[in-house]
């Protein structure tokens, strides 16, 4: 079966090269035709499982597209040959390919499938390069917000701001959320704008800026509801406990379901939240331990005074 797949997709190839051969009768290429003969080699490769000989058709076919300045079939092939690569674990190459297909779409003026192009590659890399997915999502969403479609542009945003987070990368993190709070926003969405509030807290806090995160709070109280919210009164209460160095109360905040139950990457930022310099525990034994320590003194008085009668 594999043996046979091969042969018919090597006669597609001899056929798209006849295609594109000239001579006294034919002065120009048939690209069309060859496009169209290189795509039946690729297809006929691929199902023997031939990844190599199927990328090179499609790269062949893309290119017989640009001559025949069909940009979005070129770009479609430029994106077949990028899932070749992808299918021999050659994910870079993979994600340059569907990059440089994503580009034409655009000049194609259909920028939709650009952007699905762009977030099929950020899924391709994000576990071998977070750092290129981001780009990629980043890249996604502002072709959405371009088209101004808000709510795929801020759903790609959110995916780059989680792994930002992931990567602790919480500079550039306080940024992408915020830019996902201004669209939720604008798009009238308040309740998920409290919960962005309370990603951003807990990634200035991790960044050490007590000042930006109190600023986060003060900013939001502008946003319709969130003052009478108990995600407001639970990050009052966080900010609280950060300024006072009282990690019991930090804790108790940062395990509340409203803190667990977020996006897994901001919830583990909770959990891991510590106040500068360990901070303070309270004891819960406290009246016992006092008079504990009221009874030791007495004791070490009564040890000195049988010291001062020996001597």
């Amino acid at each position: 079966m594999a043996a046979q797949k091969i042969n018919e997709g090597l006669e597609h190839l001899a056929k798209a090269e006849k295609y594109l051969k000239t001579g006294f009768l034919k002065w120009k290429p048939d690209y069309d035709s060859a496009a169209s003969e290189y795509g039946k080699a690729a297809v006929a490769f691929k199902n023997a499982k031939q990844f190599e000989q199927a990328k090179d058709a499609c790269l062949r076919e893309a290119v017989a597209h640009e001559n025949n300045r069909a940009l979005f079939h070129a770009a479609k092939a430029y994106e077949q040959a990028g899932m070749m690569l992808k299918e021999m674990q050659k994910l870079p190459e993979a994600v340059q390919l569907i990059e440089k297909a994503s580009m034409m779409y655009l000049e194609n003026g259909t920028p939709d499938t650009a952007a699905m192009a762009l977030e099929r590659a950020g899924k391709l890399i994000e576990n071998v390069d977070p750092e290129k997915a981001v780009q990629l999502y980043q890249q996604t969403a502002n072709v959405f917000e371009n088209e101004e479609r808000l709510r795929q542009a801020v759903e790609l945003l959110g995916k780059a701001s989680r792994l930002l987070v992931r990567g602790r990368r919480f500079d550039e993190a306080a940024l992408s959320i915020q830019k996902e709070k201004n669209i939720y926003k604008e798009i009238e969405n308040y309740p998920t704008c409290y919960k962005k509030t309370i990603a951003q807290v807990l990634v200035h806090l991790h960044r050490n800026d007590y000042v930006a995160a109190e600023r986060c709070v003060r900013e939001s109280y502008s946003i319709p509801g969130f003052s009478g919210s108990e995600d407001c009164a639970a990050l009052e209460q966080l900010l609280e406990g950060y300024d006072q160095q009282d990690q019991d109360q930090v804790s108790d905040v940062c395990n509340s379901p409203l803190f667990k139950y977020m996006d897994n990457d901001y919830a583990k930022l909770g959990l891991s939240l510590v106040v500068p310099g360990g901070g303070i525990k309270k004891k819960p034994a406290a009246p016992q331990a006092k008079s504990e320590g009221a009874t030791a003194p007495t004791t070490e008085e009564d040890e000195d005074e049988y010291a001062g009668g020996l001597c």
